[in-house]
């Protein structure tokens, strides 16, 4: 059995314990990284295929090699650099220079939007905070604007006119507040706040704007699917794009509930049905009973939107779509009651033996 082994310095064609052929790479730092990299993105090296051309029956040992062969487990520690002539300092040099190369490779879209999405979540916190600051402070001088504005709005008319009969006037409404008065340099430190929270609302729109551009371009099965903004959740939680087509449905199931799944490992309550994608429309709205089959559906499609993403394969969103939604159908036809709960028998006692008639001196030998 002919087995492909590529190490760092060269590729070899073995049998057991012996080195049926080989090609050794150049003594060249910067040549060796090429290659490196080569085959840490995942390709096969000019080498590999010289060295097992007319091999019959090839065995690979990394499963990047599949086009070339069958892959398998196979002990390669017998064959060791020194014995060709390449020292460690030759090593040190070809892995300095391949992480270099690694790292200024151009960066893939899904990667930014991962950054993206977290950039979001940064965002959106930190309207939260200033958005309640500023309704605690500004809401000692009017505190009844509450009832006619929100979020953005209260921010802008706070920004713009500052003062509560401008803002009245502005609404059109009469009203007479029981707030007081603020002089003149904390209310410009009010407005100061508002202007700052209605810059972070602009941000925060861009950045959304941003991040469906990214994952319409990028992730158009995916988008069909689950939409956007839970596409690029999926793909941040995940880490990358790459990431989540390998994972299993399983795991895709629950990513978000992390804290959840370790709680349930540690204390042995309920595990989680789902993570993240609670958020589709189709688990959140569905019975009780229900939401764990229909996620696991969905975490199946998800696992092949995202394969076909992440190879460039042509467009099978509507159709996921249209297996999602009758799988969503069959499972409300098998289960349209929820389970009954186990009825304890009549004659049973939460308090065990003291019920049972006797002596209460305990039961005699």
């Amino acid at each position: 059995m002919a087995v492909l082994v590529t190490k760092w310095f060269g590729t070899f064609l073995c049998d057991e314990n012996r080195i049926l052929k080989k090609i050794l790479f150049p003594k060249e730092a910067e040549v060796i990284a090429d290659k490196l990299a080569i085959m840490q993105r995942g390709g096969t090296i000019p080498e590999e295929s010289q060295v097992s051309e007319g091999v019959q029956k090839l065995m690979v040992s990394d499963r990047r090699q599949s086009s070339l062969g069958k892959p398998t487990l196979f002990d390669s520690s017998f064959i060791k650099a020194e014995n060709f002539g390449y020292d460690s300092d030759l090593m040190h040099d070809a892995m300095i220079r391949l992480g270099k190369l690694r790292t200024s490779e151009p960066i893939s879209r899904d990667r930014s939007a991962v950054q993206a999405v977290r950039s979001l979540d940064d965002l959106i916190e930190t309207c939260n905070l200033m958005n309640e600051r500023l309704h605690e402070w500004y809401g000692l001088h009017f505190p009844e604007l509450a009832d006619y504005a929100q979020d953005r709005k209260y921010a802008e008319l706070v920004a713009r006119f500052g003062e509560r009969d401008a803002i009245i006037e502005e609404l059109g409404i009469e009203i007479g507040s029981i707030g007081s008065e603020l002089e003149d340099e904390d209310m410009r430190s009010i407005m100061d706040l508002a202007d700052q929270l209605c810059m972070i609302y602009d941000s925060r729109e861009r950045t959304e704007e941003y991040i469906s551009d990214i994952i319409s371009t990028s992730c158009p099965n995916l988008c069909a699917l689950v939409g956007g903004p839970l596409t690029a959740r999926l793909i941040s939680l995940a880490g990358g794009l790459e990431r989540l087509a390998s994972l299993p449905s399983s795991t895709v199931q629950l990513l978000g509930a992390e804290k959840a799944m370790f709680r349930h490992l540690k204390s042995g309550k309920k595990p989680p049905k789902h993570g993240i994608i609670y958020q589709h429309p189709e688990i959140h709205r569905a019975p009780y009973w229900q939401r764990g089959n229909i996620a696991r559906a969905l975490a199946c499609k998800i696992s092949i939107a995202a394969k076909v993403d992440q190879y460039h394969g042509e467009f099978v969103g509507d159709q996921l779509v249209q297996q999602f939604a009758s799988r969503i159908e069959d499972v409300k036809r098998r289960y349209p009651e929820p389970p009954k709960k186990p009825q304890r028998p009549k004659n049973s006692n939460r308090r065990g033996n003291r019920g049972r008639k006797g002596n209460g001196k305990g039961q005699q030998r």
